[in-house]
């Protein structure tokens, strides 16, 4: 999207007490990453423990502080907490060997800081680049939207969430070098946000209305969710890190990771979907454990 390269800033605000983040990394040896030893000193054959998720540096930037929808937003979470919750599981999703530390087989992106701006704008949120340089990102969001945000006493906690998931998404994949196609990316980050339990009530699988796998957003996340039990664990993640790699060739990308075109797959989905076959059903909020 275009990016907005406006200076106007505003005192940053903070709201009242919401979900705790995510804790810090255990120091014992039964919670440490598997084959880790961190008894013993002077073993020979310790192994040495994968390195913790990097801490981005989170901002703020409240643009009307008179704006319905700035009520609304500090009304509804505790921004500190859902940030750092939200990168926590960003980070655990698309790098995570587990809570605390990243896969080693994976390349998390040197995003230094995230400011989130709030602001009166048509839309919903989008990311870019800050005026620094490219590890710096901004996440606009809509305050017009978050006060149209209904029933407001039910969804604004969630959606907040919600769209913050997926925006620091975008904070963190790979594109292909800037060739991955829109849907897969925005594919990527709802799969996080369906991962994460965050996906509002109108989503669903609808493989029928939509036909083709890059639909985009929650379309392609539920794609991703039944590749994802189809082929285990890391499916997603391994995705994300090819996109890394590679530019993207859809004739070659999708045999090349999973064994077959990805056409072949949406078939294969749209069937599981039709006859509700286990690998397409709902995921769960337990997943996220």
């Amino acid at each position: 999207m275009t990016a907005d390269n406006g200076t106007d800033r505003a005192t940053a605000a903070s709201g009242p007490a919401a979900p705790t983040p995510t804790p810090a990394p255990p120091s014992g040896p039964s919670n440490g990453p598997q084959g880790n030893n961190p008894s013993g000193a002077g073993s020979s054959d310790r192994v040495t423990e994968p390195p913790a998720y990097p801490k981005p540096k989170l901002r703020v930037e409240i643009r009307d502080l008179n704006h319905e929808g700035a009520d609304v937003f500090l009304g509804a979470v505790n921004l500190s907490a859902v940030m750092q919750q939200a990168v926590g599981n960003v980070q655990h999703l698309l790098y995570g060997r587990n809570a605390w530390y990243a896969d080693p087989a994976t390349h998390i992106p040197p995003t230094r800081s995230v400011t989130l701006v709030l602001r009166d704008m048509d839309g919903v949120a989008y990311t870019t680049g800050s005026e620094l340089d490219n590890d710096h990102k901004e996440i606009h969001f809509s305050l017009r939207y978050i006060a149209g945000i209904k029933p407001r006493k039910e969804r604004a906690t969630a959606e907040i969430a919600g769209v913050l998931t997926h925006e620091l998404v975008h904070c963190y994949q790979w594109d292909g070098r800037g060739t991955c196609p829109g849907g897969l990316v925005e594919g990527i980050a709802d799969w996080v946000r369906l991962r994460c339990a965050l996906s509002p009530p109108h989503w669903k699988r609808e493989p029928a209305a939509i036909g083709r796998w890059d639909g985009g957003y929650q379309h392609t996340a539920y794609f991703l969710d039944y590749l994802e039990r189809r082929f285990g664990d890391g499916t997603v993640r391994r995705i994300n890190e090819k996109l890394r790699l590679d530019h993207y060739d859809g004739k070659t990308f999708w045999p090349g990771l999973l064994g077959h075109s990805v056409e072949k797959l949406w078939e294969d989905y749209v069937d599981a979907v039709k006859n509700e076959r286990p690998e397409a059903s709902s995921v769960s909020a337990s997943e996220m454990s």
